[in-house]
């Protein structure tokens, strides 16, 4: 966020300076009218008059025939996190149901874009998310939520053999990605001016976390991923799968205290979390030891979940490392 003076014109006007990034990716220019709102909580609003609004932009992609799925995929999310509103795909009619069937999936990968006009030869995607409505701050927050509970669920799973709720975390780790595409779509949106009060530093810090979160939700779908041959092993030690659990909290509370650390700019928090690693590490260790002891299918299972315990903390340790960098940033003399 920019600060900005107030300055004295004459006896009774006040004047601000904009910033000029805004106004030039505005398509402003001297003379021109704006509007002031008064919000509720005392705050101004500036807005632009009807008909002045920066042009929505288009890209135009060509599909001839080469391209798999993947790199149709790759094509569009790159259009959409770098803040095109319109994106259009040509193709020959051959290709038609290829080209639809993977551009409804990169309309269900993101958040905001819907297809909105079709023909024999074209596809048109726009665009309709917010980023006022859903700032990088709100996305991560959500985020955070999410990976929270996919690490409790899955590791629940296991010991109540629940198919249906390990099924449930995978599905959320998609929700967890389209979160990702729209913080990396902010940052990008930051490079041409502040979005939403958070400037491109800002924006950058919350895309490295946005990603450490997706990785932790992937974690949590692995472990998700062990259900069915944990859950088929009769002679699981009920009390690993105490361990089990007591690792999974651990894991949750460095996460919680990392993410508490950084939205309210906490040091000693974040270092708190950093620390708490230690610890963690020696359950990890304990668990992988006992797991090594055994022996049969579900072996390899356990591992993968005790892995995956792990590096769960060391991603929340990185967002603590994260929170660190951003409450310096907006508060140069914190300590």
């Amino acid at each position: 966020m920019e600060g900005r003076k107030l300055q004295l014109a004459g006896k009774s006007t006040f004047l601000v300076s904009l910033p000029k990034r805004w106004v030039t990716n505005a398509g402003l220019k001297a003379g021109d009218t704006l509007f002031v709102d008064t919000e509720s909580d005392g705050s101004v609003s500036i807005r632009l008059r009807s008909g002045i609004r920066p042009s929505v932009r288009r890209k135009v992609f060509r599909e001839r025939g080469e391209d798999t799925r993947e790199h149709m995929l790759r094509k569009l999310i790159g259009a959409y996190i770098s803040g095109f509103g319109l994106i259009e795909v040509r193709f020959t009619p051959d290709r038609a149901a290829f080209v639809r069937k993977v551009t409804r999936e990169f309309c269900r990968l993101v958040i905001g874009p819907e297809v909105i006009e079709e023909s024999p030869n074209g596809i048109v995607i726009q665009d309709l998310s917010d980023p006022s409505e859903l700032s990088s701050e709100k996305c991560l927050r959500r985020m955070h939520l999410t990976v929270r509970a996919m690490l409790q669920d899955a590791v629940a799973s296991l010991r109540s053999k629940n198919e249906s709720l390990a099924h449930d975390v995978a599905l959320r780790a998609q929700d967890v990605s389209r979160l990702y595409w729209m913080v990396a779509k902010q940052h990008h949106l930051s490079h041409v001016g502040p979005v939403d009060g958070e400037s491109m530093g800002m924006t950058h810090g919350h895309r490295l976390i946005a990603k450490l979160f997706e990785r932790i939700g992937e974690h949590a779908q692995r472990i998700a991923g062990t259900s069915s041959v944990i859950s088929s092993a009769k002679d699981l030690d009920p009390k690993l799968f105490e361990q089990l659990d007591a690792a999974r909290q651990s894991a949750v509370n460095i996460l919680d205290q990392a993410f508490n650390a950084l939205v309210t700019k906490n040091i000693e928090g974040a270092n708190a979390a950093i620390d708490g690693r230690v610890n963690h590490q020696k359950m990890i260790d304990d668990l992988s030891r006992t797991i090594a002891s055994r022996r049969g299918a579900p072996t390899l299972a356990l591992g993968t979940v005790v892995d995956s315990l792990g590096r769960a903390a060391v991603y929340s340790g990185e967002i603590a490392e994260e929170a660190i960098d951003i409450a310096i940033l907006t508060n140069p003399e914190a300590t």
